[in-house]
């Protein structure tokens, strides 16, 4: 018995060495472009700015220069990775200099708004579902809103929202909500259509109602369209609510990290918002997944 473990210990670590192998491989090679990139773009900057102008200077005092520059054009790798550092040991969480602070402020909003999108998208494609006047009037302009630019929406919510009184979480929550509810409208109407015409005549046959055969038939199948689209609803809500906060000038989350950064021409701190956002989206997406897992099991244990 403690032969037959060990070898499925072992092969589970091979597998895992396995599927880790292909994203070590292209981290390594996305590491390698970037310093490429940074020593490509800074290289100017450093020969006018920095290196001696009598040219007593050989390739590596160039090399080192592009890659510890103040304000380079593009900041290599260790600079973005000490600055967030800095930013997360060196400063209170409730520090307006603590990435962790800006992350909290735009992630309360994408979540808001996510919830927000989901439901709107759930109600949405239940009344397309079941009203065919609803799917021709509402479908063609649900599908017509998403080739709006979010840049040319946002300043107008924002306006009109706080001409009402709203202000703070709210009106980024709203921007976040226009992005979140496509993905989840269509996907569902797609899902809530997927059972076949024997399973809803077998529901027919026991007079079950719309409700019923809804909650019963057309929702649990409906839940392999769903999570697929919720991953893509708050990876999109998370770039609506960074945007919303760009036109209103706010003081804190990752859009006026971003801002702030290009006023001052410090991209490193704007490099350092990127990642950081791009981990918040990944962290969103991988609870989302999660959750997708254990109703996926239940269902099917079920």
């Amino acid at each position: 018995m403690a032969t037959m473990t060990d070898t499925l210990g072992t092969s589970s670590m091979a597998r895992l060495r396995l599927q880790g192998l292909p994203v070590a491989v292209m981290l390594l090679a996305v590491l390698l472009a970037w310093y490429g990139a940074a020593w490509w773009l800074n290289a100017p900057g450093a020969i006018e700015r920095v290196l001696p102008q009598d040219g007593a200077w050989n390739w590596q005092d160039l090399l080192g220069a592009t890659m510890s520059m103040q304000r380079p054009l593009m900041p290599a790798p260790h600079q973005v990775a000490l600055d967030l550092w800095s930013s997360l040991v060196d400063w209170p969480l409730d520090s307006p200099r603590n990435l962790l602070y800006h992350v909290a402020v735009t992630a309360e909003s994408t979540l808001w708004g996510f919830v927000m999108g989901t439901l709107l998208g759930l109600i949405l494609s239940v009344c397309i579902v079941h009203s065919r006047t609803l799917d021709r009037a509402l479908l063609p302009w649900i599908v017509a809103s998403q080739t709006v630019p979010v840049l040319a929406i946002a300043p107008i919510v924002l306006v009109i929202l706080g001409s009402l009184g709203f202000a703070g979480v709210a009106p980024k929550a709203v921007i976040a909500m226009y992005l979140c509810f496509f993905p989840v409208t269509v996907a569902m109407v797609q899902g809530l259509r997927s059972p076949q015409r024997i399973e809803t005549e077998m529901l027919h046959t026991y007079a079950a109602t719309r409700w019923q055969a809804l909650w019963l038939l057309r929702l649990p199948a409906a839940l392999p369209f769903l999570f697929p689209a919720l991953r893509v609803g708050i990876a999109a809500g998370l770039v609506g609510a960074m945007v919303a906060e760009l036109p209103t000038g706010a003081q804190a989350g990752l859009g006026a990290r971003l801002l702030t950064g290009s006023y001052y021409g410090n991209t490193v701190q704007i490099w350092s918002a990127l990642v950081m956002s791009a981990l918040l989206g990944l962290t969103l997406t991988t609870v989302v997944a999660g959750v997708e897992r254990l109703v996926l099991r239940h269902r099917s244990q079920a």
